[in-house]
């Protein structure tokens, strides 16, 4: 009996006639054509840049802006360097993009779930939703929502008040926060760890679930943990109760805090036309799931709510998804069109930095590495949420 020998090994030989030989010239020309015209542009620009005298380089950055910038969550003078001024437009595009993007999830996800509610009312004002938001311009919605909020809203002198706590005018929403002490960093350090034991209860709970068919609550034992991570946390800070309230006084609302007129017209304009869009990808996802896993969740008596979250939304997260990382990217490019209504995002701040330095390119440039950074995070975010929601074959 002849016993079976390996295959002999290929022996690698650099010839024209081998496709992977073949296949690695082909694409170093590839890289090197594209390298040779990246290099023709920016010789080229360069060349008609320094014939006509215009001044070229990043070296403006250092120098000081010299112009104030109406909204920013970091401190900034106008005698701060351009730079810093940048990175307050960064801020102030990240601000709207993550907010966005999380109240765009909840009532996106909302919506798409109402459209296959029993009840025909709730049925039909979903449809009318996603019809009217998604086929309405988002510039258009974004300029809609700055004259309700500069035209409709009461004068600052004359704002409404909820229980003299909130008051909303045409100045922006105005409310209390915490004098900031010790006591809440801690309390936000343990609202984290209540968030992580949150992540572990639920864990748990799914574990559980998997191995006796019984489901256990988890939204609200996740936010007592939390919310007892956070009073613990405030408590060996002292307790302190101080807060900085608003106040009407004679032209306008002072103290407290507010949200600007602005960043509320950008961040609800992205909001609920992004939402119409999520909604029917949500949709979408749910219809993918075979009706014999719902009809296989009702024999085992769960009731319509368990069979959505516990069988049917597990299994359409992997037809989500991937649309839904789509809709986060056109969220935050659109966050873009914030410059229509004078929020002082980094498309704006760059236009006032190219008017007056005259730095089109490089502003340009910064611009896009903005853009380009955070869709690429959110892409990364993304892709690794899919992996762990994936389903996995045994």
């Amino acid at each position: 009996m002849i016993s079976s020998r390996p295959p002999p090994p290929r022996k690698r030989t650099l010839s024209l006639r081998s496709r992977a030989v073949r296949g690695l010239i082909y694409q170093v020309l590839a890289l090197a054509l594209i390298a040779l015209g990246v290099w023709f542009l920016a010789y080229n620009t360069l060349e008609n840049m320094r014939s006509r005298g215009i001044q070229s380089g990043f070296d403006f950055l250092l120098q000081p802006a010299g112009f104030d910038i109406g909204e920013s969550l970091i401190p900034y003078e106008s005698i701060r360097p351009y730079w810093q001024a940048f990175l307050v437009g960064m801020v102030n595009t990240l601000r709207v993009a993550v907010i966005g993007i999380v109240l765009t999830t909840l009532l996106g996800t909302l919506l798409g779930v109402g459209r296959f509610s029993s009840n025909a009312l709730i049925r039909g004002l979903c449809y009318a939703y996603v019809e009217l938001f998604r086929n309405v311009p988002i510039l258009l919605q974004l300029l809609v929502w700055y004259l309700l909020m500069t035209e409709w809203l009461p004068d600052a002198d004359a704002a409404s008040s909820l229980m003299g706590l909130v008051f909303l005018s045409k100045g922006g929403l105005a409310y209390p926060v915490p004098v900031w002490e010790l006591a809440h960093g801690l309390a936000l350090l343990g609202a984290v760890a209540g968030g992580v034991g949150a992540w572990a209860w639920s864990r748990a709970a799914r574990t559980h679930f998997e191995r006796t068919g019984r489901t256990r609550a988890v939204l609200l034992p996740g936010l007592g943990l939390m919310l007892a991570g956070a009073v613990l946390g405030w408590a060996a800070g002292g307790a302190p109760t101080q807060w900085n309230l608003p106040s009407q006084a004679e032209a306008a609302v002072v103290d407290g805090t507010s949200l600007t007129p602005e960043f509320l017209s950008v961040l609800f304009g992205l909001v609920f036309y992004t939402a119409a869009f999520v909604a029917e990808v949500v949709r979408a996802g749910i219809a993918s799931v075979p009706r014999g896993q719902t009809e296989a969740a009702s024999s085992l008596g769960l009731s319509r709510g368990h069979t959505m979250r516990l069988v049917v939304l597990p299994q359409a997260l992997r037809v989500i998804i991937p649309p839904m990382t789509n809709q986060y990217l056109n969220l935050t490019k659109n966050s873009s069109l914030a410059v229509a209504i004078g929020y002082p995002d980094v498309v704006s701040i760059s236009n006032t930095a190219i008017n007056q330095t005259g730095r089109a390119v490089e502003c340009i440039a910064l611009i896009m590495l903005v853009y380009l950074s955070t869709s690429l995070s959110t892409s990364a975010i993304m892709n690794w949420y899919n992996r762990r929601a994936a389903i996995k074959e045994r």
